[in-house]
């Protein structure tokens, strides 16, 4: 009897032991420090989780902050990073990851069974606790997959923060040009409206022909079409870069810059873009991270196609009359149905094709980052050439045309036409500009984070209609 209780004690010690040691804890960080270390590497900006009411006390005071100065591309990312209740949805999904990685190193619960069976003055009482030994033996595989799942879960986050950040910067870059667009389009109309009402009294005394005055007339009444476009464009483009921000209320008050940053004065050199995009995107770590993974997963499929229940435990049994017997039981799944092939199978599908969309992603990678390259060389060729020939050349042809004028050699109706091909030229080259930093940002991340299509770049010469051309 004592070597039977001495029997049981160990086994219950050595489980106790088991169990203990196959237990995994939360870290302190919830996996953030990684995810804002990636983050700050290719956006420059820091970010973290908002958990709790201090936390939101906090990105409360830092954006208010923010907000008291005209927004910069950097201040705006950084408060979209801050603020952004999306990012933070998505941010949730590392403590999802990560208690999926703590459960898998741990021992399943023991189960307990007890029966009583009782006929005529007999009593029988069967006791047994069961334990997981499958599941103990393939902790450390189970956990090495969840532990990889939780390292793509941090490369998950931080392409959803890079990819916030890339579009609060495009979001900020249309709001701006908007904005600029919307003050030229003033001017237009102001020079149309003293067109039309230069022309209408011309026309009364009779030194303007009807078909003149009707010309004026019509390109006055489009250009207060286009300048409430172009303030409708403003209002779009704000309430866009808003969502991106996360404000409302009082916060909508924010202030821009009156111009669009300067072009910088060299631009980023092509050699060796699609190495460092194998290196740095995140998809392209990602299906790589995802392929191991599924790599790992194959071999625990394999290891346990043939067993793949197996459960042992301790069990007691004491009828009525007779003295209590202990003893240990072994619970097995008989592979007569299912030998696991489907799993297998199943497995090594799954594995397969996690590999072709690895390839996949690589290709798609590369094939960004040229088109992406070439949309931003070119939309910076456009902007300088807007910038030092035909803005330049139009300024030149104004400055001309009012010696004219004050020589007598043209009249005020082509003063104000030159004037309206002067803004319009402008405004093509605000959204030539506008175009570069886009490109630019595509261009990072592409490089940086998951890629994205590189925006086609618009015409943006006046047609002679809008001119006002006569």
């Amino acid at each position: 009897m004592a070597a039977k209780q001495h029997i049981v004690k160990s086994t219950g010690l050595v489980l106790c032991s088991l169990f203990l040691a196959g237990c995994a804890t939360f870290s302190q960080d919830g996996g953030m420090d990684a995810v804002s270390s990636i983050a700050k590497e290719r956006t420059g900006q820091e970010i973290r989780a908002t958990r709790t009411e201090s936390d939101h006390s906090e990105i409360e005071a830092a954006t208010k902050q923010l907000l008291a100065k005209p927004l910069t591309a950097d201040s705006a990312v950084q408060i979209a990073l801050l603020n952004n209740r999306g990012l933070q949805a998505s941010l949730s999904d590392l403590g999802i990851a990560e208690a999926d990685l703590v459960r898998a190193g741990r021992i399943g619960n023991p189960s307990f069974s007890f029966s009583r069976l009782r006929g005529d003055d007999n009593v029988e009482i069967e006791r047994s606790v069961m334990f997981d030994l499958v599941g103990l033996l393939t902790i450390p595989i189970r956990s090495g997959i969840e532990q990889r799942r939780f390292e793509q879960a941090k490369l998950q986050a931080a392409s959803e923060a890079v990819r916030i950040a890339a579009e609060t910067r495009r979001a900020y870059f249309n709001a701006l040009a908007a904005q600029q667009t919307a003050h030229y389009m003033e001017q237009v109309k102001t020079a149309a409206e003293a067109s039309a009402e230069l022309a209408g009294r011309m026309a009364k005394v009779g030194n303007w022909s009807k078909l003149d005055q009707a010309r004026e007339q019509a390109f006055y009444a489009d250009a207060t079409a286009q300048l409430a476009r172009s303030r409708h464009n403003v209002a779009a483009a704000r309430e866009g870069l808003a969502r991106m921000l996360g404000l409302w209320g009082n916060q909508l008050a924010f202030q821009l810059p009156e111009r669009l940053p300067n072009l910088p004065n060299s631009l980023m050199a092509s050699a060796d873009l699609e190495q460092l995009a194998m290196k740095q995107r995140l998809d392209v770590q990602m299906a790589k991270s995802n392929a191991e993974a599924t790599a790992s997963a194959l071999g625990l499929s394999r290891a346990t196609g043939f067993i793949n229940v197996l459960h042992a435990g301790y069990i007691n049994k004491s009828e009525t009359g007779e003295s209590r017997a202990n003893g240990y039981e072994i619970e097995l799944e008989l592979p007569i149905f299912d030998w696991g092939r489907s799993r297998t199978a199943k497995a090594e599908a799954i594995y397969m094709q996690s590999v072709h969309r690895t390839a996949d992603t690589a290709i798609r990678a590369r094939s960004e980052v040229r088109e992406a390259y070439s949309a931003y060389r070119t939309a910076y060729d456009l902007a300088r050439h807007y910038r030092d020939e035909i803005v330049p050349l139009r300024k030149k042809i104004s400055e001309e045309m009012m010696l004219r004028y004050n020589g007598m050699l043209a009249s005020v109706f082509e003063l104000l036409a030159d004037s309206r091909s002067q803004i319009n030229s402008v405004n093509a080259a605000i959204e030539a500009q506008r175009d570069f930093w886009i490109t630019d940002t595509v261009l990072q991340t592409a490089i940086n984070g998951s890629g994205g299509t590189a925006p086609a770049l618009r015409s943006n010469a006046p047609t002679a209609e809008a001119a006002g051309g006569h």
